[in-house]
């Protein structure tokens, strides 16, 4: 009997899965802020714990796992995997392995234990692993760093930048003007202008909603933006396909974050895909089809050498923490 552990660590919730050579759940475990580089101490204690109630709940010890994966928001760079490797080591499993959290989304989305993928929410990820297990990333660092500007919080800026130039005639009229107004609450654009110069107001979140919305209705500024962002977000995972001897591989480019799931529009998917198959003719492009925690069991098994198949994936696409996202073990 084969056991396998996977961890999946970010900023607000770190959940943990164990499993066994069927894909039936042993134990489950979860805990707060799992990403060292808000809180490196807070970070080890809580994927301490959510180990511990899954191996507690599975009756294992650590010794009996066939390898352990963990998938941690914050693995970004060798200064980060210096901190890490000590961290995970303390916990006592004989064969592990670390990797950003993007590679179990990744993972999360595809029968194979290869390809890419591109995750845009609040922020941008892209990363790649080939057939030898070669990976690479971008570390969604910013605009500053080399990304495009497709990420929720660039969006937001977009939707609030266009608005501005609407108004004041430096860019073309677009929709985004009044939906803006419209979803910030302000009488007109002078005054919510003021209340950034003036207040410190920021663009929330969720005026990056509207620049899909504004795009489905056929608006040109928004419509532009968003193919332009699709390709750019194309690149990043086109690079890394490179760079890792990809070109003329079959594999899956997966789609994950909150911009690509909830958008309205596939302007920026069929951009992003139009420039993967540029270079990857082969590619197909999927979501994620199971929770994040599953690809890192399953990167788990691909390190030990377990091939999982079609039954296997159906049983991980069941599981869910909906019943344990409620409370969070400290």
């Amino acid at each position: 009997m084969g056991y396998f552990l996977g961890v999946d660590a970010g900023g607000s919730k770190t959940f943990c899965l164990i499993v066994d050579d069927k894909g039936n759940v042993l134990g489950r475990g979860i805990a707060g802020n799992g990403n060292h580089q808000i809180h490196a101490s807070e970070a080890e204690q809580n994927i301490a714990s959510a180990c511990l109630q899954a191996l507690a709940e599975s009756k294992l010890s650590p010794s009996a796992v066939d390898h352990a994966f963990f998938g941690l928001a914050g693995a970004d760079r060798e200064p980060d995997f210096r901190v890490l490797r000590p961290m995970i080591a303390r916990l006592g499993f004989p064969r592990w392995s670390i990797a950003c959290d993007t590679m179990i989304a990744m993972r999360a989305g595809t029968d194979r234990p290869f390809g890419a993928v591109v995750i845009c929410g609040t922020g941008f990820n892209a990363a790649a692993r080939n057939r030898a297990g070669e990976e690479l990333q971008y570390g969604g660092f910013g605009y500053l760093f080399g990304d495009g500007q497709a990420s929720g919080r660039d969006l937001a800026n977009f939707a609030f930048r266009s608005a501005i130039r609407a108004w004041d005639g430096r860019g073309k009229p677009t929709l985004l003007q009044d939906l803006v107004l419209r979803a910030t609450g302000f009488p007109g654009v002078p005054e919510m202008r003021d209340a950034a110069l003036d207040n410190g107001y920021v663009p929330p979140l969720h005026l990056a909603q509207l620049v899909f919305e504004a795009a489905a209705q056929g608006d040109e500024v928004a419509s532009a933006h968003l193919t332009e962002q699709g390709h750019e977000l194309g690149n990043a995972a086109s690079v890394l396909i490179r760079r890792l001897g990809m070109e003329n591989e079959t594999f899956d480019v997966v789609l994950g974050g909150s911009v690509l799931a909830k958008s309205t529009t596939s302007l920026m998917q069929d951009a992003l895909a139009e420039t993967v198959r540029l270079t990857a003719p082969r590619t197909r492009v999927t979501r994620i089809t199971m929770e994040p925690v599953a690809g890192a069991v399953l990167s788990a098994m691909d390190r030990a050498g377990f091939v999982a198949g079609p039954e296997m994936l159906k049983q991980l696409e069941k599981i869910t923490f909906a019943d344990k996202k409620g409370v969070v073990n400290q």
